[in-house]
């Protein structure tokens, strides 16, 4: 039979019957728990038949009926006691599993925050999200009703909230985000090579948002968008008529055995947080030798130009310092190819020549050992399997794993993979018409960037509005993304593109000629986009990135 584990001791099935009592003490099941009333189905066993088998082969078994759709708070209570006394692993069943799964849910609550219930039912393919409103007695309130609510106050969203009140001063909006400071993230490659302050990437959360939006501080739990609602932590209820979710990704830095027991430590660091970047730039000046490691996850990842943007920046202070012969660079990629458009490669392959720089490829990250100085690789092998593979460092800048949030992971918006599964052109749910993504978060195979997001953030605004009857017609993304490569200081490789890799420069190559290393570039990537982030971007201002519109 077919079991749903919950936890790791604890797991839920659909009807036990007595042949099945052998194979559950194989599995090690030491209690069960009956929560289907006997009589209720025609090929039912009595409670009292699977009480006897049971008890022959060693497991104690327990009885609390529980009728379809009425599961108490009494039940749960009783069930909580259950969990709390009897010998695991601990099976319980019914018709076909869901009201134990509920009590489990229910039981489970005081302790147990609602994301990790949800993401436990998911794993186990029960689907609990008909729970979020009861879990905490939530009570809605007329004060949690906008015309649009945001999920994240990042470049995405706060994009997005001024391209609407550009368009509808009036709209109700809300942004849900619990952060203190919005940060600049695309100049932590500048902070890491010493070119930018940390402090000039970051600015209070409250003085970055348009004045017309409400800020709900909190954390988002769950989301019922077939009632329109968002669950916040805390069980509180905010309804909307139209939801944009952008809450960007999740570094997953414990996906790295090691690795964040040694951040910030021991050579080991990160531009993709920060409180690190600065120590990129503090260990680049003090190494005099060695070996720099520098490594990229699987895709996708926020901006994968990024992890080689320190690199090279690195290297070019090594060399204008004359210990580039010193040190021995090495670039472990988990992927296959150097970028991802083939356009731009021959341009950075010429700075990996002249560095020095030892490429892997199909290398990624699963270990760091930081007081050892010890760093160790998986490769897959062609014919199935994989190796492991421990080298030594002197410097070591890691890219972590990323995914997405857990609560849109677990949620009913997301798909296979965890993204938020939207049109790539509308941008809109695939399933939930009055729901949009945009940013890192969308399921979309466009670059995560903020150029993406400066260029989605229309697009939905448009949107938005013509599903509330302001504007008419649907706007349509192209993928656009860019990546400003810093291959040394001074001058950048401008890769800019469109779904499929489709180059797409925004200037005419006489002024920036995106395949080949650029001075102009680089003094818009210092002086230029900083301003049009905070100046610009963040108050609706379209420049360059109007929508097209089709009727």
């Amino acid at each position: 039979m077919e079991l749903k584990k919950l936890t790791d001791t604890f797991a839920v099935s659909p009807q036990v019957h007595v042949a099945d009592l052998p194979a559950l003490r194989e599995m090690g099941i030491r209690a069960i728990i009956c929560n289907r009333p006997d009589g209720e189905g025609a090929d039912q066993p009595t409670f009292t038949e699977i009480e006897q088998a049971a008890g022959q082969f060693g497991i104690e078994a327990h009885y609390l009926p529980v009728e379809t759709g009425k599961v108490s708070d009494q039940d749960a209570e009783r069930f909580r006691g259950y969990l709390e006394t009897l010998p695991r692993p601990l099976l319980a069943y019914c018709r076909s599993g869901m009201r134990s799964a509920t009590l489990w849910a229910l039981a489970s609550a005081p302790a147990m925050p609602l994301v990790e219930i949800l993401a436990a039912g998911k794993r186990a393919g029960v689907d609990l999200s008909g729970l979020t409103r009861r879990i905490g007695s939530p009570r809605a309130s007329a004060d949690d009703q906008h015309d649009v609510v945001i999920i994240g106050a990042g470049a995405a969203g706060v994009a997005t909230a001024s391209s609407l009140l550009a368009r509808a001063p009036d709209l109700d909006i809300a942004i849900i985000d619990p952060a203190d400071v919005h940060y600049y993230q695309p100049g932590w490659t500048m902070v890491g090579a010493g070119v930018f302050h940390p402090e000039t990437t970051a600015r209070p959360m409250g003085g970055v948002l348009p004045r017309n939006v409400r800020w709900i501080k909190a954390a988002v739990a769950a989301f019922e968008p077939a009632a329109n609602a968002v669950i916040l932590e805390g069980c509180r209820v905010v309804t909307y008529r139209q939801l944009v979710v952008c809450p960007g990704l999740k570094l997953d830095w414990n996906a790295i055995d090691g690795l964040a027991q040694t951040l910030g430590r021991n050579g080991v660091t990160s531009n993709y947080r920060y409180d690190l970047a600065p120590y990129t730039w503090e260990r680049v000046q003090q190494l005099k030798g060695g070996r720099a490691l520098f490594t990229q996850p699987p895709m996708p990842i926020k901006c994968a130009g990024a992890p080689q943007k320190a690199m090279y920046l690195s290297c070019d202070h090594w060399r204008r310092s004359s210990r580039l012969d010193q040190i021995e660079v090495e670039f472990f990629n988990a992927g296959a190819a150097l970028f991802g458009v083939a356009d731009y490669v021959p341009a950075l392959m010429k700075y990996v020549e002249s560095y020095g720089i030892d490429l892997n490829f199909g290398m990624n990250l699963t270990a760091v050992d930081g007081e050892a100085k010890q760093a160790t690789f998986a490769r897959a092998l062609p014919g199935g399997g994989s190796e492991t593979f421990t080298t030594g460092f002197d410097m070591l800048h890691v890219v972590p794993p990323q995914k997405a949030p857990d609560f849109i992971r677990v949620s009913p918006l997301a798909d296979a993979a965890g993204w938020v599964d939207v049109d790539p052109g509308s941008l809109r749910h695939k399933a939930y018409e009055n729901v949009y993504a945009l940013g890192d978060v969308s399921s979309t195979s466009n670059a995560k960037t903020a150029a993406a997001a400066r260029k989605q953030a229309p697009v939905v605004a448009h949107n938005v509005l013509a599903a509330l009857g302001v504007k008419r017609g649907e706007a349509s993304y192209d993928g656009y993304g860019s990546c400003p490569l810093t291959v040394e200081r001074g001058k950048i490789v401008l890769a800019e593109f469109l779904y499929g890799g489709k180059v797409a420069p925004t200037f005419p190559t006489w002024l920036i000629d995106g395949k080949h290393p650029s001075r102009l570039a680089w003094l818009m990537k210092e002086r230029i986009l900083p301003p049009l982030y905070w100046k610009g971007m963040l108050k609706g201002r379209e420049w360059f990135v109007q929508p097209q519109v089709t009727d």
